[in-house]
């Protein structure tokens, strides 16, 4: 579905292992100096990050950026393109037209929260929740904008261990139930060994390895360079 070759990008200095870069490189927010990026057979490097949310590919952030002032509804409803009633004419002219639409994507975004686990919060403030559950209502937004590829952006980071099981159930779920494809960075060797397959290892901007879990856990060189000899 997704083909990264050859992509190259410099910033003229040291960057950490490269994982986040290349997901602002897939999604569109910076252009790679060299290299080819497609999806569905579709090249898209170089696209701006609105036409390739269009493709169907949806990325998340290690930081949630949710709308803090708004309701988890509100925060889910805005996500669907080309909405009726962001046309102010439409307002006045087509108003039953608005109020369906509104009330299509209400009842959807109620059914998504549910999935999520976040129907009970629906009312509350997104910037009240926890981080866990910022992290639930990402997956939720990406859901109201009918994904068929997810980039998660470190989805563990900073979640308890309880959500953080819900949040593996439902990556699971969705996968399975609504075949989304899941491309996830993460520093939790525990969450990736659980869910990811094939695993790719990146170290200093270069891939290090690729392979099954089984095959990541007996890597000499991953060993070495990330895992510490935990799972020897």
């Amino acid at each position: 579905m997704l083909r990264v070759e050859g992509v190259y990008k410099s910033f003229g200095g040291p960057n950490g292992a490269g994982k986040t870069t290349l997901f602002n490189i897939i999604a569109g927010r910076y252009k790679p100096d060299r290299g080819q990026i497609f999806f569905k057979d579709q090249e898209i490097d170089g696209l701006p990050p609105h036409k390739i949310f269009r493709q169907k590919l949806y990325r998340t952030f290690q930081i949630t950026r949710e709308f803090a002032q708004m309701t988890v509804l509100e925060n889910l409803m805005l996500m669907p393109e080309d909405q009726i009633g962001e046309n102010i004419w439409n307002t006045w002219f087509r108003g039953g037209s608005v109020k369906r639409q509104e009330h299509a994507l209400m009842k959807k975004a109620k059914g998504v929260l549910d999935f999520v686990e976040l129907g009970d919060l629906k009312d509350e403030y997104a910037g009240s929740l926890s981080g866990g559950q910022k992290k639930l209502l990402e997956i939720g937004r990406s859901l109201m904008a009918d994904p068929e590829m997810v980039l998660l952006d470190e989805p563990g980071a900073g979640v308890n261990p309880t959500l953080m099981k819900k949040l593996v159930d439902n990556i699971r779920r969705l996968r399975d139930e609504k075949d989304i494809t899941f491309l996830l960075i993460e520093h939790n060797m525990d969450l990736i060994m659980e869910l990811c397959n094939p695993i790719i290892v990146m170290s200093e901007g270069r891939k290090l390895a690729e392979g099954t879990p089984e095959e990541i856990r007996n890597n000499e060189q991953v060993l070495e360079a990330y895992l510490g000899g935990q799972y020897r």
